[in-house]
């Protein structure tokens, strides 16, 4: 697919654009005045994958463990502020890679500028973040609910308010909880400017829910070359938002890694198709490997979709053939199907290097 044109947004160590890799953020939950809490989960989400972590900023104590956290981390880390612009202004000076800020509500335009003058004096990017749930009252009494229209209106707004100080170092994310219009104001965002984008569906749920708002919303706009950084929210823990960031772009082949293909099977099944292709994608879940494996239950699609992997099992009577780039290699007892197809698998991951 063919990304969208952005220009170039640079982050602590990352760069955002369409020139670049569509980078992974989630959020800390815990206390931010708490730094060791804070610490402790942005270094397992470092560690889990994610490339950008943003924390709130609500008062001066939690403002002032920034260059702690900015001492003890690898990645980027953006502050949220809402409502106090001199919150803003301490993150800038304690060493903030980003400031999250919706400039409608940090008071007038005096204001935003003291912020946008702290971030062109530190090189730190801001992202407009536009929510369904906090849009401006005269928007929402203009469109009388929140609508793509109203969030895209909304995001222009607070785009030109700082082009008005001359500042372009932008990121824009316009979220809502409703799919379709998250769907629709990116879109139109999109053809409207050059900003970089960061996609998510805000108030997404519970990991059930959220993944699937999360899956359709933001992996429509993907598949359409819009997005270069994105958040899956879920009301749970936020490795599991990283984890689903890192399977959707891999789903999508933006991203290299393992993909698991396998049926939901039927009466025609004779073998474990459910406890080898959940114990393969366990044990592969982090592997970088570009690889496609094909666990199938019966020779109606088992052996076309085997060989349209890399490594596959077609499933038999207790035993299933074993195909490896198309060509049948022998069989395999089904209590050997999770070690041979590993061996394999790893087998053709180092003959890839």
């Amino acid at each position: 697919m063919e990304r969208r044109k952005t220009r170039s947004v640079k982050l602590g160590n990352r760069v955002l654009g369409s020139g670049h890799d569509i980078l992974i953020q989630s959020m800390t939950y815990t206390k931010t005045e708490d730094k060791e809490a804070t610490l402790r989960q942005i270094l397992d989400l470092e560690k889990a994958g994610c490339e950008i972590v943003r924390f709130s900023v609500p008062k001066e104590e939690c403002a002032e463990s920034i260059h702690y956290l900015k001492e003890h981390t690898h990645i980027p880390l953006v502050a949220d502020i809402h409502f106090d612009y001199r919150l803003a202004l301490m993150a800038a000076e304690r060493g903030i890679d980003k400031i999250r800020i919706n400039p409608g509500n940090i008071g007038d335009e005096d204001r935003v500028k003291k912020v946008v003058d702290a971030c062109k004096a530190k090189n730190i990017p801001i992202r407009i973040g536009v929510n369904g749930g906090s849009l401006e009252k005269h928007i929402l009494a203009k469109y009388g609910a929140p609508t793509p229209e109203a969030l895209c209106e909304s995001a222009f707004y607070h785009v030109k308010l700082l082009e008005k100080f001359d500042f372009n170092d932008i990121i824009v994310s316009i979220k809502s909880s409703d799919v379709a219009n998250t769907i629709k104001a990116n879109r139109m965002f999109a053809e409207m400017c050059d900003y970089p984008l960061h996609l998510g569906v805000t108030e997404a749920g519970t990991e059930r829910s959220g993944l699937i708002k999360s899956s359709a919303g933001i992996g429509a706009l993907l598949c359409e070359g819009i997005g270069d950084t994105l958040r899956v929210s879920l009301s749970d823990d936020v490795i599991k938002e990283v984890e689903a960031a890192k399977d959707l772009l891999r789903v999508l082949g933006i991203r290299k890694g393992v993909k698991i293909v396998s049926c939901p099977t039927c009466s025609r099944c004779n073998i474990d198709v459910f406890s080898t292709a959940k114990r393969l994608e366990e044990a592969l879940k982090d592997k970088d490997w570009d690889l496609k494996i094909a666990v199938m239950g019966c020779i109606v699609n088992g052996p076309g979709e085997a060989k349209e992997a890399d490594i596959g099992i077609a499933g038999g009577v207790g035993e299933g053939l074993l195909i490896k780039k198309g060509e049948i290699i022998g069989k395999v007892p089904m209590s050997d199907f999770f070690d041979v197809l590993m061996r394999e698998a790893e087998a053709l991951a180092k003959s890839q290097k």
